[in-house]
């Protein structure tokens, strides 16, 4: 008898009220993977988009050909600015629960692929972020009163008011806006690397979605361009198994890695722990070194886990069993790099604590700052006038008449 075509229907592996399941998941042990030379060809490195590259092993320490050389100072920063990224999420999560922001999103569990990969970029490259990234802002120099800042749309609002909250940016270090609309990033980091080349430059750019974001029609733009001209620029997958109540076998997870998805067009790809800070860096800056020498585009896998909601106005509860952050194999980034730091012998449990104490403190001080500069109730509140500013070199004598109209009916000057 013939066989009849069947649809598929993606499943995650347990809904609520089910024991977490994770062996769907193809893991490697740490220091398995070899590391090859960062010139080596595309078609001769393809196992590397289907295995896992990792550095730490169970007992925190660093193993294999990928472990990078950081010193125990740069590790100590890194675990700082993860703890302070954290602290940030929580206390403004808190603040969304409370009615004094109206939106906000944790990068809970993803800390590492922030501070790793702006660790192992330089100042002069271009980072095109995704919305659960501000760990590379406060990595590149960002204070967190302006992030803040930027979520109560008050009078030192870097947006002015014209973005949702955690829509962030930061010219000076060079971190294009992030985008609601999703994928949007990928071709401009791409075109971003185009130019740099054109330019005879050696600065790169990096790019960031989710999982459920490379189904998107930019995110395949963007793959076929770089591959095409290629551009120097490093293309980030978070495949952090939730695109927010869709599992990532919706966007095809199940079928081969995310990383693989450039192989077709001669792209390679890397699947790295992506709760491994050292794994994470050593990744990136391998992937960085090869295109400032002319190897074009990298795609990056990073396996991870969203330990949070996907946003304030979800509810996770509702579609995953409520301890699957806890079981997730690869752990908790923070938990991994403090036990790798104290089996090392450059860290303690009362350093740690003495540490989370201090960050927390920071980031009640900062939002003491940052309310000072106006709520969502209490003034001071943005002059009106700017919103005609910023969109036009020249303003347009109908947005000239709407301003004079409005400071009319308000009784101020234009």
């Amino acid at each position: 008898m013939t066989p009849k075509s069947r649809l598929h229907i993606p499943k995650p592996s347990a809904r609520p009220g089910d024991e977490p399941d994770f062996s769907y998941l193809s893991l490697s042990e740490a220091g398995a993977v070899a590391r090859p030379d960062s010139n080596t060809a595309a078609r001769k490195i393809e196992n590397l988009a289907h295995e896992l590259v990792r550095v730490l092993d169970d007992d925190g320490q660093a193993c294999g050909e990928w472990a990078p050389e950081l010193s125990p100072e740069q590790l100590l920063e890194a675990l700082r600015l993860m703890l302070l990224t954290r602290q940030l999420d929580d206390r403004m999560h808190r603040m969304q629960r409370q009615g004094k922001i109206s939106f906000y999103m944790q990068s809970l569990g993803e800390e590492a692929i922030s501070i790793g990969q702006g660790m192992a970029l330089r100042k002069g490259d271009m980072m095109f972020p995704s919305y659960r990234n501000q760990g590379l802002f406060i990595q590149r120099g960002t204070s967190i009163v302006d992030l803040m800042c930027q979520c109560l749309s008050n009078t030192r609002d870097m947006c002015k008011g014209r973005q949702m909250p955690i829509m962030y940016h930061n010219k000076e270090a060079n971190l294009f806006s992030v985008s609601g609309n999703l994928a949007t990033q990928y071709p401009h980091a791409v075109g971003w690397a185009m130019a740099s080349a054109i330019k005879g430059e050696d600065n790169i750019s990096a790019a960031w979605v989710g999982d459920g974001s490379t189904a998107e029609a930019d995110f395949h733009y963007a793959l076929t361009f770089a591959a095409v001209y290629q551009a120097p620029v490093i293309l980030n997958v978070i495949n952090n198994q939730w695109a927010i109540s869709t599992f990532q076998g919706f966007a095809g997870g199940q079928r081969r890695p995310f990383a693989a998805r450039g192989q077709g067009l001669g792209i390679p790809g890397v699947r790295v722990d992506g709760n491994d800070t050292l794994a994470v860096y050593a990744v990136t800056q391998w992937a960085a070194r090869r295109a400032r020498q002319g190897g074009g585009p990298t795609l990056i896998e990073h396996v991870t886990y969203r330990g949070g909601p996907h946003s304030t106005s979800d509810d996770p509860s509702r579609y995953r069993p409520k301890d699957e952050w806890d079981a997730f194999p690869l752990g908790d980034p923070l938990a991994r790099l403090k036990q790798h730091l104290v089996v090392t012998g450059h860290w303690s449990d009362e350093q740690h604590e003495a540490l989370k104490s201090e960050l927390k403190d920071t980031v009640t001080a900062a939002w003491k700052e940052a309310i000072s500069f106006g709520t969502m109730s209490d003034g001071p509140k943005l002059d009106v006038r700017s919103m005609f500013e910023d969109v036009y070199k020249e303003v347009p004598e109908r947005l000239k008449r709407q301003r004079r109209q409005l400071m009319a009916l308000k009784g101020m000057s234009s």
